[in-house]
């Protein structure tokens, strides 16, 4: 069992979202004790075919609650967007609090549900992060199969590797085209490998559209979907303009390295230290490492790349409110050289008021001219202050 970082309201009503798999599911029914509370699990066809005929029922299970009840536990409630209503209706008529959890707010803002009008707060999980997975960790077996909750339990790589087709083919294809997030599966799916290798590049719609056969407008859609289901997130241009940085070109970056590889059909394929893909493979992983923490130490940080005209590239510039702004490169070398981040040097001297870091997988933390070189979990300590 893992302690997980997240830490939910127990005074208000909220949302739960995340990717199936990442232990939504068990950390409700850790959380609330069926004694005093109501589990409501969309997850069972029978449910979701009462609920959808019939959401009144929600109101007539509530009546017959005892009133030792406190909450009302709804899981997967994008199957059934019509319950918000009535959610919201309990909430200002009675004292009970709801849990909700869904793969995605998508699928309810577009059956036209509001979200409760910001009256559940809206919290966001993630896969395993190394803080939570503890003195288990390792970064060979994270690389190569990612941080999913089930990947733990399961002892071979055969094992490893079959839940992770399992779980690119039939969640990312079946029950994305099932919550009706997409009417045609065939160019998804031609999509999905193509995003995929395109993880943690900056992305060129036009020709992953030419690459998949459709148009450009349907890429971005996509794109969008996996963000929208927290499969994958977007890393913009830095620049201080906001204007400007939003009319650059994104990066893309799917949410764990096991299913990055898993869609680019990479699993047969060890990732060998000290070569190209495993330091693709290793900033992949720090970056998502840095976007959970932000999320669930709530540190309102902005992330961005930067890449100069002269084809020079800062990995993550992170805004950080009341500090200064965070230069940020990833390296998998175990032994940092001053020529490894001279153009992060260069760059820093172009941008007063930051700060510079390399992080590696050097264990002993020195200084090159103004960069400050670290392991990079200790590199993420300094930057939520852990």
């Amino acid at each position: 069992m893992f302690d997980r970082l997240i830490r939910t309201s127990h005074s208000n009503s909220f949302f739960l979202f995340g990717a199936r798999g990442t232990g939504k599911t068990f950390l409700l029914k850790q959380w609330f004790n069926p004694d005093n509370s109501l589990y409501i699990d969309l997850l069972d066809p029978d449910e979701t075919e009462t609920f959808s005929l019939s959401p009144q029922t929600l109101v007539d299970r509530i009546a017959a609650l005892p009133e030792t009840c406190k909450w009302v536990v709804i899981d997967e409630v994008q199957k059934v967007p019509k319950l918000l209503d009535l959610v919201h209706q309990q909430i200002e008529s009675t004292s009970l609090l709801f849990a909700l959890s869904g793969s995605s707010a998508r699928k309810l803002k577009r059956g036209g549900a509001d979200l409760l009008a910001g009256r559940a707060f809206v919290y966001n999980l993630f896969p395993l992060s190394i803080f939570e997975i503890g003195g288990s960790f390792n970064l060979q077996e994270a690389l190569e199969w990612g941080t999913l909750p089930r990947i733990f339990s399961l002892a071979t790589k055969e094992d490893k590797a079959a839940y992770l087709r399992t779980y690119s083919h039939t969640y990312l294809q079946q029950e994305i085209i099932s919550e009706q997030l997409i009417r045609k599966l065939d160019p998804f799916r031609r999509f999905l490998p193509v995003a995929a290798q395109a993880s943690g590049t900056v992305l060129n719609y036009s020709k992953i559209a030419r690459d998949v056969g459709t148009s450009t407008n349907t890429v971005q859609s996509y794109f969008e979907i996996l963000e929208d289901t927290l499969i994958g997130f977007k890393l913009e241009p830095f620049h201080r303009s906001v204007r400007k940085r939003q009319s650059g070109s994104p990066k893309f970056f799917l949410f764990d390295t096991g299913v990055q590889r898993s869609l680019a059909r990479l699993l047969n394929v060890p990732l060998v230290p000290s070569t190209y893909a495993f330091g693709v493979a290793f900033e992949h992983f720090v970056i998502n490492e840095i976007m959970k923490l932000n999320g669930y130490l709530n540190a309102d940080y902005e992330c961005s790349y930067l890449r100069t005209k002269d084809g020079v590239e800062i990995d993550l510039i992170i805004e950080r409110p009341g500090e200064k702004l965070a230069l940020i490169e990833i390296k998998s070398s175990r032994s940092i050289r001053p020529e490894h981040v001279a153009p992060l040097a260069k760059i820093a001297r172009d941008i007063p008021g930051s700060d510079s870091y390399c992080f590696s997988l050097e264990k002993i933390s020195k200084t090159i001219g103004s960069v400050q070189c670290m392991h990079w979990e200790a590199g993420l300590r300094r930057l939520f202050n852990l």
